[in-house]
């Protein structure tokens, strides 16, 4: 590192001390190693080994693991961690550190780690790079440590290089890898490998110490990896290239790395990349292989995306296997809905399918493009895992949110996308999205983690001040460094950020109760009164919302978020849904907005006709994810993979087999059915508090609702009033609880909560439990 580079490093380091970050701060005793990498060097490669013998097999082994930028981890010629390492950025000037049990891994006598370290070496929208390569390993072996220091044999990986232009657009920190195999170093992980000629580790200093500064345990779980497997419908191999592309196709969108086995002539050039290529007319990612002579095999260890890997390898060479591995984010998918209209299932299953993709070190926009944490996408991704994944997924949004607080600047902004080394610009309108009901505010309300809301609380207050209200009693509109609403077009900013504002605030002073502020909430409370008040006597127009200045077709998005938002009252719901009915101007970002709408207003059908109209396009595609907008032609192919446009999974879940928390962490939640035009639906939703079932049937005749209530829980259950025409009585467990004309009998554990303009409602304690509602 140069003096120059240190220097800087070490106020980056002094600032952070200075700022009181939260990082875990444990006593560490080994010192970050490597060799110094030049100013501008960017994706180098380096292998390093260390050999050590244990008197027995351990109890216990954990090791701590930092880099810049990723690892793989081999133990006694084991693959013990497949792309370890988060992309920096807990804080602009820290770094996150691995937790790994190596405890299987080690045996009795001589042992031999060895660590690939992949070094980006440049920023992105997802990753601040430290400028400097250096691996930390520390690990307690049944209470004694080994630690990384200059006995460690390290050596540049000189296979690993760049390939020719065209390379990755600015957004991605990765570039793309080129391997030539003549240079590879054969067999380097292994415990007999000779590394006598390797260098010995320098040491850059302990932990806190720049440029990585203080070190921040990893939040969210190591990769899920699935090992290489056949391409399904692959060529049947062995067979000799005749020159053409190899299209291998995988079983739907992953992220994946591409592997080959080959027999070949050495100085042959194979690239291997994914139909997502080149995605709105951006350069993604590729590989490059160079052969060697003889035998050899190849697995491209970034990361790609697609429906099918392009192999373009030299007529002559003889292919012996093409495999690829998966990895994702380390989360299973115990939620679930099928009902008995096969669109909706398909449509829920591929909203399910576009999440997984975008979940990774970070929630990303699109895994081929960006990879970017773009805080209007994530708003949208989250909610949809709270219906689909395991606990273990809650952990993503944990991190998320620490991201965008502890990257607030110091004049209170807030920006994104964060962690980011080569961005820094204000979105007002998404960040108001992030910080209200829809971001931070679900995240509390389907895990009751309080904690993480009042760490959030004071740097949401801070850029809430950024905000003022004007003489007309409505938010001074902010433009920030970039204005943007939506995609597409006919967006009444001026009114969207309005509501924006509103919901931001409501989540502030619930917030603020939670961080035992409360003096904060009345002044919220005036000012979401302010913007009610003004907005209607201001924007309502007798039949729709709009600004004064907004002169474009009516705007569907602006008249459903200020319904959702509880600024429109119920007498405006009919004019609203006239508006919604006739207008489709939202992208598949703000779609989400308008068919929950329908939704809140007990219009099930007008909501699911909708949703087939728009998305019948990508559900009858052959894509298997989601697209970033209607047309998938637009921008030269927009991306096909973008989490933004999975609202449906969440809506189907919540508002169609109608399941969601009444409080925060599921300590009570209601199952109020909107079923439309559906007869049955099946559906699971995986909570804190365990595995919620229900199942809804319902003919001319009859409506049954079975619900699996998990322990430590309320259900609130609503029987439809519409359910079965002229209903005349309804059973719980095969007794009447209530019949028309008659008295309400109670039985054990259910409770009659009475009725209002949609359901019957009962609350059940915890247990199965059978409705049935019959017609006379």
């Amino acid at each position: 590192m140069t003096p120059k580079r240190f220097i800087l490093a070490s106020l980056a380091l002094a600032l952070t001390i200075s700022c009181g970050y939260a990082a875990d701060t444990p006593k560490w005793a080994a010192p970050w190693i490597g060799l110094p990498t030049g100013e501008k060097e960017t994706n180098v490669w380096y292998c390093y080994r260390k050999s050590f013998s244990l008197p027995e097999v351990p109890n216990s082994a954990v090791a701590k693991i930092a880099v810049d930028s990723k690892y793989w981890l081999w133990i006694n010629s084991q693959l013990a961690v497949f792309e370890g390492g988060l992309k920096r950025g807990p804080t602009p000037h820290d770094t996150y550190y691995d937790e790994v049990d190596l405890t299987k891994y080690l045996t009795s006598g001589p042992n031999c780690i060895a660590v690939l370290l992949w070094y980006f070496g440049k920023d992105g929208f997802s990753h601040k790079s430290s400028g400097q390569a250096g691996l930390l390993f520390e690990a307690d072996i049944d209470g004694t440590i080994l630690s990384s220091d200059r006995s460690w044999k390290i050596k540049r990986h000189e296979a690993y290089g760049d390939t020719q232009p065209p390379h990755p657009n600015y957004r991605l920190s990765e570039s793309n890898i080129h391997f030539d195999a003549q240079k590879d170093l054969i067999g380097w992980y292994l415990p007999d490998y000779d590394d006598n000629d390797w260098q010995e580790s320098q040491e850059f200093g302990i932990p806190p110490v720049a440029p990585w500064n203080q070190l921040w345990k990893r939040p969210i779980p190591l990769w899920k990896d699935y090992g290489l497997q056949d391409y399904p419908g692959s060529p049947s191999l062995p067979l000799v290239s005749t020159g053409q592309t190899v299209i291998c196709k995988l079983p739907q969108n992953l992220s994946i790395t591409p592997y080959l086995k080959i027999d070949a002539p050495a100085g042959l050039t194979i690239g291997i990349e994914t139909d997502t290529y080149i995605t709105s007319a951006q350069y993604t990612l590729r590989s490059e292989y160079v052969t060697r002579q003889g035998l050899q095999e190849f697995e491209s260890l970034g990361y790609l995306t697609g429906h099918a890997v392009h192999y373009t390898i030299p007529e002559g060479v003889k292919i012996l296997e093409l495999k690829y591995r998966q990895t994702r984010y380390h989360t299973e998918f115990t939620g679930s809905f099928e009902c008995d209209d096969p669109f909706y299932n398909t449509l829920w299953l591929k909203s399910r399918n576009t999440m997984i993709l975008n979940m990774r070190d970070c929630f990303q926009d699109c895994p081929e493009r960006e990879r970017a944490q773009w805080w209007a996408d994530a708003v949208n991704i989250l909610g949809q895992t709270f219906y689909s994944c395991d606990t273990d997924s809650h952990a993503l949004t944990r991190k998320a949110i620490s991201n965008l607080v502890e990257w607030q600047k110091p004049d209170k902004v807030l920006f994104e996308p964060v962690p980011a080394g080569n961005w820094d610009k204000e979105l007002p309108q998404r960040l108001l999205t992030s910080i209200g009901r829809y971001g931070f505010w679900t995240y509390y309300f389907y895990t009751g983690d309080v904690e993480t809301m009042r760490q959030a609380y004071p740097h949401v207050r801070d850029y809430l001040s950024l905000w003022q209200l004007g003489p007309d009693g409505l938010v001074t509109y902010r433009t920030g460094d970039w204005d943007w609403t939506d995609w597409g077009e006919n967006f009444d900013s001026v009114a969207i950020a309005n509501v924006w504002y509103y919901l931001a605030l409501e989540s502030a002073a619930e917030m603020a109760l939670l961080a035992n502020q409360p003096n904060d909430v009345d002044e919220y409370h005036a000012k979401m009164q302010s913007v009610k008040k003004s907005f209607n006597q201001i924007f309502w127009k007798g039949n729709e919302y709009r600004s004064p200045h907004y002169t474009g077709p009516t705007d569907d998005r602006a008249n459903a978020l200020a319904m959702v938002a509880g600024i429109a009252e119920p007498d405006q719901w009919p004019k609203i849904r006239q508006v919604l009915n006739q207008q489709l101007h939202a992208s598949p970002y703000m779609e989400k907005y308008v068919l929950e709408a329908f939704f809140r207003m007990h219009h099930a059908q007008d909501g699911l006709a909708r949703m087939k109209k728009r998305y019948t396009p990508m559900v009858d595609s052959d894509t298997t994810t989601l697209w970033e907008v209607w047309n998938r032609q637009e921008w030269g192919g927009c991306s096909l993979n973008h989490g933004w446009s999975g609202g449906p999974l969440m809506l189907l879940s919540q508002y169609v087999a109608g399941i969601a928390p009444e409080k925060a962490g599921f300590d009570s939640y209601h199952v109020f059915p909107q079923m439309g035009h559906l007869q049955s639906i099946e559906a699971a939703v995986p909570t804190v508090k365990g595995l919620i079932k229900v199942s809804l049937k319902r003919s001319e005749k009859e409506f049954s609702l079975t619900l699996l209530s998990p322990p430590g829980t309320t259900a609130l259950i609503g029987i439809p009033k519409d359910a079965v025409k002229d209903m005349d009585l309804i059973q719980a467990n095969s007794r009447t609880i209530w019949q028309r004309d008659s008295e309400i009998n109670a039985i054990e554990g259910l409770t009659v909560e009475g009725y209002d303009e949609y359901y019957y409602r009962f609350s059940a304690a915890p247990g199965s439990w059978h409705f049935i509602a019959i017609a006379r």
